[in-house]
């Protein structure tokens, strides 16, 4: 594996996330004590992958900032910087020039996926296959394209959302390319691999497989996404060495926490944060300095760094942002957002709303 490449795609915005991503890229989010992006390179680390580009655009510097040339992290760490947004197909070829190996693992920055990639890169090898897809099944594949498969393993076409779907398998956003593949990817443009690479790959004979995953799979895209996804980091249902401990929660240094209050469901108390008498917390992630008053109740929530919750106030599958102020006896439902320091008076009542 020490001969094999890992691209990180992580150029995105992370409009779906937002309040969180003002303040940092999607990628860098506190998820399980540590930026998300953390528990990709460890588990990249320990499959023997030392060779890591990561491709970025928004808040470029931000990644820099915190993983530098990677030494920390036991990895070899370069940065792209795309001018422009240029789509997965071109964000892939703008990292071109850094690549020394023959396999090439590219990865879309927001999916958490549980496959071995030793087994990946060996059954894209033992194939030689010009690209291998990681695939992976999903209950409902209306909302997504799907990726039929001979029963030989090799794909047969790429099919847009359909209401009707063919199949159940769908891209995990987990690729492996033959080198000489990305230099046919057209450069200094934007380019689509769903809708131009993968399509054209095909139509020209080249040996492109899918390799179907069974495992743990979780596109972080969504607030519900990320705080499930970062709950089961926590209770170790999803795979990382970056998570030393798996349990019901996930307690930072410097954090305090009540002896009367309850932590479950996969929870992370972030560091200098503090959760008073009585409060209980389920499945949701406290930012750095996050402050949760007596009796209060959070459940599958964000609560952005340095944001309160007043007391007896219900907070339920909503998110809210760095600095926030909630008023005691507060209800938020059902996808509330909170802007950073938006300040919301005692006894408010709020349902699938932006505030």
């Amino acid at each position: 594996m020490a001969d094999t490449d890992a691209v990180i795609l992580v150029g995105g915005l992370g409009t779906r996330l937002r309040p969180l991503t003002l303040s940092a890229p999607k990628p860098m989010l506190p998820t399980a004590g540590v930026p998300f992006l953390t528990h990709l390179v460890t588990r990249l680390r320990a499959a023997g992958i030392t060779h890591i580009v990561l491709g970025t655009s928004y808040r470029a510097e931000v990644f820099e900032a915190h993983f530098g040339d990677g030494t920390d992290f036991g990895v070899e760490l370069e940065y792209v910087v795309e001018a422009e947004a240029l789509g997965t197909g071109g964000g892939i070829r703008n990292v071109a020039d850094t690549l020394r190996g023959d396999t090439v693992l590219v990865f879309n920055g927001d999916n958490l996926i549980g496959v071995d990639l030793v087994e990946f890169v060996e059954s894209h090898r033992r194939r030689d296959a010009d690209l291998t897809l990681c695939l992976t099944r999903v209950p409902d594949a209306r909302a997504f394209g799907c990726v039929p498969t001979d029963p030989d393993g090799r794909v047969t076409a790429f099919l847009e959302k359909d209401p009707n779907p063919i199949t159940d398998q769908i891209s995990a956003g987990l690729y492996a390319f033959r080198r000489s593949v990305i230099d046919t990817i057209p450069s200094g443009r934007p380019v689509s691999v769903e809708r131009e690479t993968f399509p054209g790959l095909l139509e020209s004979g080249a040996k492109v497989y899918g390799f179907v995953h069974s495992g743990y799979w979780r596109d972080f895209g969504t607030p519900a996404d990320f705080v499930e996804g970062s709950a089961d980091l926590v209770r170790g249902i999803a795979p990382s060495p970056a998570v030393d401990q798996p349990g019901e929660s996930l307690v930072l240094p410097g954090a305090v926490v009540d002896a009367t209050a309850w932590l479950t469901g996969g929870t992370t108390v972030g560091r200098d944060a503090q959760v008073a008498a009585g409060a209980r917390i389920e499945g949701s992630v406290l930012f750095d300095g996050a402050r949760i008053a007596a009796g209060a109740v959070v459940r599958r929530s964000v609560i952005g760094a340095g944001a309160s919750v007043g007391e007896d106030a219900l907070i339920e599958d909503t998110v809210i942002g760095d600095r926030a102020r909630i008023g005691a006896r507060v209800e938020l439902r059902a996808g509330a957002r909170v802007w950073p320091d938006a300040t919301l008076a005692d006894g408010a009542i709020r349902f699938s709303s932006d505030l």
